[in-house]
């Protein structure tokens, strides 16, 4: 009982701060007088993380082991498990020639694992020059982007087989997106992944590819 009337006590004493401090702007208003403004700003603030560099014993290495260890194993993760074959087996659909294969990817949003990785590099690149890692990625975009459809459209379950893409991909375009095609989230990736990688390295292969 004790708590809950403090807890009205407190709301009653807010409540009336407010309202004094309201009435007094207004007043202030009235009276032709201007608010006065805060001349002090936050003490920390944000900057690139670009522009934030470690030499230390504990970050530093941990840094170079994300660029020379970890995104590589992404990478190859991403190639063994047939996410880069299936933009592979879907450009091979627009270029019209015969595809054996009509397996639709393990889940619709397959696609987006390597989007995530080419993200990552991206960062990593802006931070560290690689000219291996940078020509692995504009390889990998060189395929993603000759598995876009001609009017854009980019979800290799459906490009793959349109007839029987993934259970979750829906008979048309977009109608399961509210359920689970990933259509849009797929999209997202895609733009973050180009963005990041853009940002990197200034080269405009990925974006203007969507």
């Amino acid at each position: 009982m004790r708590t809950a009337r403090t807890t009205v006590a407190i709301s009653v004493v807010f409540t009336l701060l407010c309202a004094s401090i309201l009435s007094n702007a207004g007043q202030k208003k009235e009276a032709g007088q201007t608010p006065s403004k805060s001349t002090h700003d936050y003490v920390v603030k944000p900057v690139p993380f670009t522009a934030v560099h470690f030499n230390d014993v504990f970050w530093a290495p941990r840094i170079e082991i994300n660029r020379t260890v970890t995104i590589p194993f992404a990478f190859q993760k991403c190639e063994e498990s047939g996410r880069m074959s299936n933009f592979e087996r879907a450009a091979t659909v627009l270029r019209g020639e015969e595809l054996t294969n009509k397996k639709p990817p393990g889940y619709p949003f397959d696609d987006t694992d390597p989007y995530k990785v080419i993200e990552g590099a991206a960062y990593a690149l802006s931070v560290h020059p690689d000219p291996k890692l940078e020509a692995y990625v504009d390889g990998l975009i060189d395929k993603i982007a000759a598995a876009q459809e001609k009017d854009g459209y980019l979800y290799t379950t459906r490009t793959i087989d349109p007839e029987h893409p993934h259970p979750w991909a829906g008979k048309q375009r977009w109608e399961l997106e509210k359920v689970d095609s990933h259509e849009l989230y797929d999209l997202g990736h895609l733009y973050e992944a180009a963005t990041a990688y853009y940002q990197a390295t200034g080269s405009a292969s990925y974006s203007t590819s969507l």
